[in-house]
Parts: C-alpha cells; sequence; structure tokens
C-alpha cells in the first residue's frame, strides 16, 4: 500500500480551518460543508474539550457511527458482488474487510495520525489509533454529506483499491480463535499462560506461554494480554503449520 504521506499538514501550520479543508477535499475528493464536524474527528479526549452543550468533545462518538455505516457498506458490497455466499461466508468476509488491522492500514496509508489533536504524545498511542481516526472520518463524512456521498467515499476510497475477495478468502481474521478450534476438533488441550513482563519498558508488556498437550509451542510479548496471546497464537500456527 502507498502511504499518501502529505495529505495533512504539521500540526502546527494546519490550525485553520482552511488547511483543515484542503486536506479534507485531499483525502476524500470533496469539499467539507461543515469544518467543525471534521475537527471533532481528530480530537481526542486529552483535549478535554466540550461542545456547546458541554458534552466531552472527542472522536469517539464519531468512531461509533462511522464504523457502523462502513459495516452496513462493506455488508452491501459483499453480498451483491457475492450471490453465492450464504451468512456465515458473509458475516466472514465482513469481518475480514472490517478488521482491526485492515483499519489501521488504511488509517496508516491516509497518515491520519499527523492531523489528531491530542495532549498525549503520538508515539504513546497504540495500533489502533490509526483504524480508529479512519472509522471517526467516514462518520464525519456521514454527518456533513449524508449516506449517499459517504457510501462513494467508502468505495471509492476502500473497496475499489484495498478489496480483493479472492485473496481475503484465505486471510486469516485470529490466530487464537482458529487455533482453538483446531485444538477442540483434535481434543488437544491448550493453555496460555499470560502474565506482566514490563522489564526494563516504560510501557507495560504481557508475555504469555502458549502450551499444547503440556508442551510450550510458543511465546511472546506485547502490550497487552490480547495483543500477545495473538502473536503467540500466530507463531505456533506457523510452527504447527503442516499439522492444520
Amino acid at each position: 500500500m502507498n502511504r499518501i504521506s502529505k495529505i495533512f499538514k504539521s500540526r502546527s501550520s494546519s490550525s485553520t480551518n482552511g488547511t483543515l479543508s484542503n486536506a479534507i477535499k485531499k483525502i476524500t475528493g470533496f469539499k467539507a460543508q461543515d469544518i467543525s464536524i471534521y475537527e471533532t474527528a481528530f480530537t481526542h479526549k486529552s483535549m478535554g474539550l466540550k461542545t456547546d452543550k458541554g458534552f466531552p468533545k472527542s472522536y469517539e462518538r464519531l468512531e461509533f457511527l462511522g464504523d457502523a455505516i462502513l459495516g452496513g457498506v462493506i455488508a452491501e458490497y459483499i453480498y451483491n458482488e457475492v450471490p453465492s455466499g450464504d451468512e456465515g461466508y458473509l458475516t466472514k468476509m465482513r469481518s475480514k474487510i472490517v478488521s482491526r488491522e485492515h483499519l489501521n492500514e488504511l488509517g496508516v496509508d491516509f497518515d491520519l495520525i499527523k492531523y489528531a489533536q491530542t495532549q498525549v504524545p503520538t508515539r504513546n498511542f497504540g495500533a489502533n489509533i490509526h483504524g480508529n481516526l479512519f472509522e471517526a472520518l467516514v462518520g464525519a463524512v456521514y454527518l456533513d454529506r449524508g449516506y449517499v456521498v459517504c457510501k462513494k467515499f467508502i468505495c471509492k476510497k476502500v473497496i475499489e483499491p484495498y478489496v480483493d475477495i479472492e485473496n481475503l478468502e484465505g486471510k486469516v481474521i485470529s490466530y487464537k480463535s482458529l487455533l482453538i478450534e483446531w485444538c477442540q476438533k483434535h481434543k488437544k488441550k491448550f493453555d496460555y499462560h499470560t502474565y506482566e513482563d514490563t522489564g526494563a519498558d516504560e510501557i507495560r508488556h504481557f508475555a504469555v506461554k502458549l502450551s499444547i498437550d503440556q508442551r510450550v509451542i510458543a511465546k511472546a510479548r506485547a502490550t497487552s494480554k490480547k495483543k500477545a496471546e495473538e502473536k503467540a497464537s500466530k507463531r505456533a500456527f506457523f510452527a504447527l503449520q503442516d499439522k492444520f
């Protein structure tokens, strides 16, 4: 994927509405009608801002809205694109397209983090900030221009350049789920022994030992239990790939 690294200016030179309007136009392909919606889409809660009505102002509500709109548009696309797919297939394919990993990749490609307004150093954010900002952007487009334009944006900027049904069919969403399903199918006992392992790192870390039939198959370390277990599961999958 090519990263659109020059869409957004640096935070210090992007403070005016005009600059934000230009950035939105470049990334979406159309002009913003209500720029304040997009300002909210890039505002982290650490800023401590309030709306005119006194409610917290951050991208989180727009993230929720964007997630729903994106899921609906993708569901319609898959439904029309694969007429032979049953409910289970359609659900699985939608999950792959709107997976956190994929959304994070989109956020990185569009370089959205460069426009985030936050009191927290961006280096302290996890990878999910990229996907969160992208979903918030989708929500902002929907509120600003309506469903038809938002759908056009998703189709042109997400589906056309990034979605390949054939390639996605073989993509694994969760190695942990895949591994657990395999263990249950073959009546194997598995155990994720996860513990805190901060060490000399400033950021809290967790380590995990994944055992199958009381034999350690893989180890991993990450900034959350979920990430550590997924990383260990992926390593175990490749270690046991000939058995899957």
